[in-house]
């Protein structure tokens, strides 16, 4: 099956791979630049009980500003928690789930009186962390150490395999990606070549993002993660015959 893999650089490379291991053919085309900054110097963590980190990219942030490796670091998901481990931070923890699953995970971990909790983000995040937790008595700062800009245009490669019908799937991993490809296909007047195609989205926030389109089927993994979404793909991926079958009709 030909796959098109929307996520940025470098989070596409991994999920290329795997979904290659799985024997399926894969059209990459990152809809989000992961631009890093501005320096905000080197970030102090005295008096930090812990890091909080909603994205991998939130972790990279974190190593380009600081040396300290020995930081308690909370992660949303086991991606981002595999990223801090090949970074170096030595005191890794996985809420192997969605902002709501890094809150519980925090507050079962951490004490409200045992320090500042700095989350580590982009300029836009999903959810509210920041809120649950200074609910629940903890102080947060939040620290803007990325953005993730949206391309100018529909990456050609996938614009060139939905014109020719030769695709049969995209990966959705986040609300904005979703909403971004929605907006460029639009812009492309390829809207129409999606029902061809099944989507296969993170969560229910992404699929919600994606409804504006009318797909084949749209997919949401049963848990937020990688290995969640690719086999809700193995178990659901339309046969390359059905595919043209729907074409014709």
């Amino acid at each position: 099956m030909r796959v098109i893999n929307t996520r940025p650089l470098p989070d596409a490379e991994p999920l290329t791979r795997a979904l290659e291991a799985l024997g399926h053919e894969v059209i990459e085309a990152p809809l989000l630049e992961i631009v890093f900054g501005p320096d905000p110097g080197t970030l102090e963590l005295g008096g930090v009980q812990a890091v909080l980190a909603t994205s991998a990219n939130g972790v990279r942030a974190l190593a380009r500003f600081t040396d300290n490796r020995g930081v308690l670091l909370l992660t949303v998901g086991d991606a981002s928690a595999r990223t801090a481990e090949e970074l170096g931070f030595s005191h890794v923890t996985s809420a192997t789930g969605d902002v709501n699953a890094l809150a519980s995970a925090v507050i079962a971990a951490c004490d409200p009186s045992g320090g500042e909790l700095l989350h580590v983000s982009g300029t836009r995040v999903a959810g509210d962390l920041g809120g649950a937790l200074a609910a629940a008595g903890f102080p947060v700062r939040r620290v803007i150490l990325y953005e993730a800009r949206v391309v100018d245009g529909l990456p050609v490669p996938a614009a060139s395999a939905l014109e020719s019908g030769a695709v049969e799937a995209a990966v959705f991993f986040s609300p904005k990606t979703a909403r971004t490809f929605v907006r460029l296909v639009g812009d492309a007047e390829l809207a129409e070549t999606c029902h061809m195609l099944n989507a296969y989205c993170l969560s229910p926030a992404v699929a919600e993002e994606v409804s504006e389109v009318d797909w084949r089927a749209v997919v949401t993994a049963a848990r937020p993660d990688q290995d969640s979404l690719l086999d809700c793909l193995s178990r659901t991926a339309p046969s390359h015959a059905s595919s043209s079958q729907a074409s014709r009709s």
